[in-house]
């Protein structure tokens, strides 16, 4: 499996680690143009689990792979918080936000994997 296919996957564990839902990995390697490769998005229903679900998203990455975030932003109020792991790009929303911005939406030339359907 390569490296970023691993870097997906242990990041999905890290969100059902904390009981995060509504996984989705937008697949943009086949998008001229994109800043990455893949989108994973999912959802915490309240703010603490939001940050809970990014906290475990960084320990499993960097125990099992060694990888950091180059950025994390969004932690301030935890509505959504974008997690950079260069070819990856980490959405976690509260239920509302990530209805209002439909980001999975955005994206309508990607292959979409629904992981989980909480």
């Amino acid at each position: 499996m390569e490296h970023t296919e691993k870097l997906v996957q242990t990041i999905i564990n890290g969100i059902e680690e904390k009981k995060g839902s509504d996984i989705v990995v937008a697949d943009l390697k086949g998008i001229e143009g994109t800043i990455c490769r893949y989108f994973i998005i999912c959802q915490g229903n309240s703010p603490t689990q939001v940050e809970a679900i990014t906290e475990s998203i960084g320990d499993v990455c960097r125990e099992q792979l060694g990888e950091k975030p180059a950025h994390v932003v969004g932690l301030e109020n935890a509505l959504w918080v974008a997690m950079d792991y260069g070819d990856v790009l980490v959405h976690i929303f509260v239920p509302d936000v990530r209805q209002y911005y439909d980001l999975e939406h955005l994206w309508a030339d990607a292959k979409i994997d629904y992981i989980t359907g909480e």
